[in-house]
């Protein structure tokens, strides 16, 4: 049953939550850092274009958290943005019974190859759908965000409460690059430039999830469904007092089928209110 599988995973979230950050550093002091500013050309790939990157830090970090984060939960299985994109089978495991690490191993990978500190490393614990805990490091920075549902989200020990939008300033909105938008979304998204928002190009979705967590940005809107890139920030912004709504007005799912694009914000009615932007622009 989900309940006794929930409760097994909470005990060993107790017992090994630290030794889950400990990977997390470990794969980024190993596999990223020596490579920040340092990448040599032939370290560098594109994938689906120019604006999509991947690095030998991406892939041998990957390759690091997989096993270290498999033997910490035996059983368990691990959905990465590399290994999807080598076999995008593997991305149904989300759907499956075991508990699935979703991994992304420099999230921000542009900003990592133009040698920009804004970037960081993605993990999250989730089962059936149900996001767990998460972990988001920004390695050059030396910050370790962290969550467990019904805990609490933190910054390097400290809780995060993210609290409303200061009352009669316009809403600091980060958005996906219209690059990486259909038509549709791009029309959903115009929605933002009215007055009291102020739109702006997103950077690592991580970080600006974690920025809402913060309460230094106001709200997100993207049009993307990678759980790599959502599941950590999402259950951060959540556990600082955030929701997060869809454009149908239903809380993301990271097993997929959303309707995009979507919004998480630092509180509920910042939420509805960006959901309700995005439904009139489409």
């Amino acid at each position: 049953m989900i309940e006794e599988m929930t409760e097994t995973i909470d005990e060993f979230l107790t017992r090994c939550s630290a030794g889950v950050e400990e990977a997390v550093r470990k794969a980024a002091a190993a596999e990223i850092l020596p490579r920040f500013r340092h990448l040599a050309a032939a370290e560098v790939d594109q994938k689906s274009g120019p604006h999509d990157l991947v690095t030998d830090a991406d892939r041998l970090a990957e390759l690091r958290l997989t096993e270290d984060l498999g033997a910490l939960l035996p059983g368990s299985v691990v959905v990465g943005e590399e290994a999807v994109h080598a076999d995008p089978a593997t991305y149904a495991a989300l759907q499956g019974d075991a508990p699935v690490w979703i991994v992304d191993p420099v999230d921000g990978t542009r900003q990592f190859v133009h040698g920009d500190d804004g970037f960081c490393t993605l993990v999250a614990l989730a089962h059936r759908g149900v996001v767990l805990a998460s972990w988001t490091y920004a390695a050059a920075r030396d910050q370790m965000a962290t969550a467990v549902r019904g805990h609490g989200a933190f910054l390097d020990g400290e809780r995060l409460l993210a609290g409303p939008p200061a009352p009669g300033r316009d809403l600091a909105v980060a958005t996906s690059h219209p690059d990486y938008t259909t038509d549709e979304q791009k029309r959903a998204l115009r929605a933002l430039w009215t007055d009291g928002v102020a739109p702006r190009p997103c950077g690592s979705a991580g970080l600006e999830y974690l920025a809402v967590a913060r309460g230094e940005l106001d709200a997100v809107a993207f049009s993307w469904e990678a759980a790599w890139d959502h599941a950590a920030g999402l259950l951060l912004v959540e556990e600082a007092g955030g929701a997060h709504l869809t454009r149908s007005g239903e809380p993301f799912r990271v097993t997929g089928g959303n309707v995009l694009p979507f919004t998480a914000a630092r509180d509920a009615a910042t939420a509805r209110r960006v959901a309700g932007l995005l439904r009139t622009g489409a």
